[in-house]
């Protein structure tokens, strides 16, 4: 493909919002949107499968969990939150050696 013809295959990025940040941020929530989708409907597949095998009753599933298990859920919960949003902190993630 000539240099040529490769710039006019180019066209200007669509844009919705004011600031080009904002779309891409969309962009990957968007993306995040289709993945979350894609492994609800595998789940649910995979608790049917289950549920028709005798292995587990989907009424199970979703019944309430233990204290330990409430616990244990809390604990995973809070430490993926702070893993998550330590970003926004605006703290150096990445240190160099020391001197």
């Amino acid at each position: 493909m000539s240099e040529q013809s490769a710039s006019r295959d180019r066209r200007p990025e669509q844009t919705f919002f004011d600031d080009p940040a904002i779309d891409r941020l969309m962009g990957v929530v968007m993306a995040l949107a289709t993945e979350v989708y894609v492994l609800r409907d595998r789940l649910g597949a995979l608790e049917a499968d289950l549920d028709s095998k005798g292995v587990v009753r989907r009424e199970e599933l979703g019944a309430e969990p233990s204290e330990s298990q409430r616990a244990q859920s809390a604990a995973d919960r809070d430490a993926f939150v702070e893993h998550l949003l330590s970003n926004l902190l605006g703290q150096q993630q990445s240190k160099g050696a020391l001197r």
